[in-house]
């Protein structure tokens, strides 16, 4: 037997069928290849690796009415889910521009589309943010539908290199455009015990703001660099000890993900630009253009309450919605990430 020859190398196994590290779900990450192990992932109600589930995708069809001909956008293009959906609408007639800011995820799903048949010719896609509306509407005229899903997608969740979940570990970044700005580390490195606690309260309504900053500043003190998620998870899980045993688990997995959402809300500035997108919105509404808007934040919708009732009591739009619309049951139960969703419209005059 030749020594040189290679020893054979055991292929590597599926570990199950729902794998708990993202790298190993490679059936998932292969939806054209394995669609049986994608399709019992959703079955269970889960979202499969590298994928996102729309949400509201019927209440939103139904919002904005899309007929063949119309010209429309798409301001969060995320896993284009709801592209694809408006895409159907519009029946080859008409066009679709999509934005997105994520410049890992958006070659993706621009591949994706177009695989599908939506090539240039009925939809554009560009590398922007929404707050910059204005400028997408000097290309495509007054704008017939709006939909904007402010949303972190599953993809930029899952994935333990995007740093969006203390559930895996991963670089604390939670930037969607890491080209851009800086990382959530860097951000704890600058910030004072004050801004910091305002920041879990504004962006988190975080009912132990007070303790977890103090634990936060005080290892930043200590020289310490919190780099990672599991990092600041443990931080924070330090700083809660105080909560009786029974509860503290539950308590502390709610303040991870509050804490988290208020670091990712000011490291991506997602107040602001929504406002700036709102401002801006009814201008690139053609007459009787409709916009929807999903938001999954208490700080979110109000914005966008406040707004449209400004505008409609100014006349500029003609019908709002009464009240937010929530996600079914039925999609509540077989998908989790929709039960903080809220959903609001608007029709210009």
């Amino acid at each position: 037997m030749n020594n040189q020859e290679q020893k054979h190398q055991r292929r590597v196994r599926y570990k199950g069928t729902h794998p708990r590290a993202f790298h190993e779900k490679y059936k998932e990450l292969q939806p054209e290849k394995y669609a049986d192990a994608v399709e019992k992932v959703i079955q269970k109600g889960g979202t499969p690796a590298g994928m996102h589930r729309s949400i509201c995708v019927d209440e939103i069809m139904e919002i904005l009415q899309i007929t063949p001909g119309e010209t429309g956008l798409d301001a969060t293009l995320g896993y284009g889910g709801h592209s694809l959906e408006m895409l159907k609408c519009l029946d080859s007639k008409g066009h679709l521009y999509a934005l997105d800011v994520d410049p890992i995820e958006l070659p993706r799903t621009k591949e994706r589309l177009e695989s599908l048949g939506y090539g240039p010719q009925i939809l554009t896609i560009k590398q922007m943010n929404f707050s910059s509306i204005d400028q997408v509407v000097l290309e495509s005229g007054p704008l017939d539908f709006i939909l904007a899903d402010l949303g972190v997608s599953s993809m930029q969740i899952d994935n333990p290199e995007r740093g969006f979940s203390f559930k895996s570990e991963g670089p604390l970044d939670l930037r969607l455009n890491p080209s851009k700005g800086i990382s959530a580390a860097e951000r704890l490195k600058s910030i004072t015990q004050e801004e910091l606690q305002g920041m879990f309260l504004e962006n988190a309504d975080e009912p132990y703001s007070a303790e977890i900053s103090r634990a936060i500043i005080s290892e930043i003190k200590k020289g310490k660099n919190i780099s990672t998620t599991t990092e600041l998870q443990q931080v924070i899980k330090d700083a809660l000890k105080f909560i009786p045993e029974a509860a503290r688990s539950e308590a502390v997995k709610k303040s991870c993900q509050r804490c988290f959402q208020a670091l990712r809300i000011d490291v991506n500035n997602e107040f602001e630009v929504l406002y700036d997108f709102l401002e801006k919105l009814p201008a690139a509404l053609a007459s009787g253009g409709r916009v929807a808007i999903l938001t999954f934040h208490s700080g979110e919708d109000r914005l966008v309450k406040k707004s449209f009732k400004r505008f409609l009591s100014k006349g500029i739009y003609k019908e709002i919605a009464p009240e937010a619309i929530r996600p079914s049951a039925a999609e509540c139960n077989s998908n989790s990430r929709a039960r903080c969703a809220k959903l609001r419209w608007a029709i210009k005059s």
